[in-house]
């Protein structure tokens, strides 16, 4: 899908009037969350609306069936073998009922689409019940994801990547957000924003760069926390669209 299709999916006005909302309606809970896990408000909202569009579209399947059958004939038996394993084990400890765990043909359960080995290792019980409830409790599925995007190196002091230009010849070993530059050396390379303006002076921040396909190529110097992201979705689409959605939030959150 063209980068800029994939894009009216996660990032539409609908979405960033929703979200917005949400940062108001869970301003005390997201708030205690930051604090304690150094993640953005705003970003936890993105991942929120991307995975599930805020709970609307959190998956209707039964994950036991779907792993059991996925364990069994599947090409990664191993890995759904191990994922049904912890499934039960989350039924076991008393959080879901087996009927109440619905989610996705993959297993990916709740608001944040957890698998079930992410939901054990990185689930929060924030609201204090005895249950991680990351099916009906927002305030669970956003300390989860909170703690999850901590414990894979989020920085506060960071953004996420920021859109770029960058000069015809510019190598293409140079893409794929593995070559990383500090910002000196990027602007030495020809890369500005897109405006034709300098990039920020934080010289001390290394980024790669991640070119975007669709009607129009799109670029994106990529920062610590853009693989962050990525490690929670291997997808680039996927991680720049939670970026810039997380961006189109922050922009509202006091009004602006």
């Amino acid at each position: 899908m063209a980068f800029e299709d994939y894009l009216k999916r996660i990032v539409n006005p609908s979405k960033v009037t929703r979200g917005r909302q949400k940062l108001k309606d869970y301003k005390a809970v997201l708030a205690k969350i930051e604090v304690k896990y150094g993640v953005p408000a705003s970003v936890l909202v993105a991942l929120w609306g991307a995975e599930s569009d805020y709970g609307r579209l959190a998956g209707r399947l039964p994950v036991i069936q779907c792993l059991a059958t996925l364990a069994y004939e599947g090409r990664r038996a191993t890995f759904f073998r191990a994922e049904l394993l912890n499934a039960l084990k989350i039924v076991d400890a008393g959080h879901v009922e087996p009927a109440a765990m619905v989610g996705s043909w993959a297993g990916a359960m709740g608001q944040t689409q957890f698998m079930p080995s992410t939901f054990l290792t990185y689930g929060v019980d924030i609201t204090g019940d005895g249950r991680i409830d990351l099916w009906n409790s927002p305030e669970d599925a956003l300390a989860s994801s909170a703690n999850y995007l901590a414990k894979l190196g989020w920085k506060n002091d960071e953004t996420w990547g920021r859109e770029v230009a960058v000069p015809g010849d510019l190598p293409a070993n140079l893409y794929g957000g593995q070559t990383k530059k500090s910002l000196q050396e990027w602007k030495k390379l020809g890369v500005t924003r897109p405006n034709g303006h300098e990039l920020p002076g934080r010289d001390q921040l290394h980024a790669g760069l991640i070119q975007l396909e669709g009607h129009k190529k799109r670029v994106f110097l990529v920062y610590s926390n853009f693989d962050a992201i990525h490690e929670w979705n291997r997808s680039n689409q996927f991680s720049a669209a939670v970026g810039l959605l997380s961006d189109a939030l922050a922009k509202g959150k006091h009004g602006g």
